[in-house]
């Protein structure tokens, strides 16, 4: 339990400082963040309190597909808006094209290894990704589909905004599932006898958005397959 804990709280810091860094390098972030980017634009109000916003609001979408929430969802509503604000703080932003493409690698890797941490962690999966596996239990749609669904609009919402759209964002469509897909295995602390906090694998989905790849709801049983008949 202790290091469930510390690996989430560390996972969601680390997520919310490698937000910051594609940020800062300015070349297109997931579309979550075009979208908070936008709403940023509007209102004037602090990214890190837009994000928490957003990731509240959706967590009420849960209500009508009687999604159940985990400790770690939760904290994850609340953790990642400061922790883009620390980043935004302490990172400058680059003017050279070299230091800001790879200040948007480093945050993809970053990004990865936090979202290895806080899923690996099973306390449950961030608002976004609790509506995706919501929507994909009570629709029966392919997650893909849900999931392609649900990024294609926020980012043509943001877009519309005036969130920015470039070649980051194309970047963490393409690379961050798997990268992830990596980082997880390695990340995962392995289930004990207890069950307390304890929350199914879901598909994997970076707090923020990008289009990632699916990890087995439970263990050797892919996503929406049936289970094995009882003799």
């Amino acid at each position: 339990m202790p290091r469930r804990v510390f690996q989430l709280l560390l996972g969601l810091f680390l997520y919310g400082f490698a937000i910051a860094m594609m940020l800062r390098a300015g070349l297109g972030v997931g579309p979550w963040d075009v979208l908070s980017q936008g709403v940023v634009l509007h209102t004037g109000i602090g990214y890190g309190v837009v994000t928490n916003v957003i990731g509240a609001l959706v967590l009420l979408l849960w209500i009508p597909i009687r999604q159940k929430p985990g400790i770690g969802t939760v904290v994850n509503v609340v953790a990642i808006g400061p922790s883009i604000e620390v980043g935004l703080w302490i990172l400058p932003a680059p003017d050279d094209l070299v230091p800001r493409i790879l200040l948007l690698a480093g945050g993809l890797v970053v990004l990865a290894i936090a979202t290895g941490l806080y899923i690996g962690a099973r306390f449950g999966p961030g608002p976004r990704d609790g509506l995706m596996t919501g929507l994909h239990r009570r629709t029966g749609w392919p997650i893909w589909v849900v999931r392609t669904g649900i990024e294609v609009t926020v980012l043509a919402i943001g877009w519309l905004l005036g969130g920015t759209v470039g070649i980051g964002t194309l970047a963490f469509a393409l690379l961050i599932g798997p990268m992830v897909g990596v980082a997880l295995p390695l990340l995962r602390v392995p289930s004990g006898g207890s069950s307390l906090g304890s929350s199914p694998e879901v598909p994997i989905r970076p707090a923020s958005g990008g289009l990632a790849s699916s990890v087995a709801a439970r263990p050797n049983q892919r996503v929406g397959s049936k289970p094995p008949e009882k003799r």
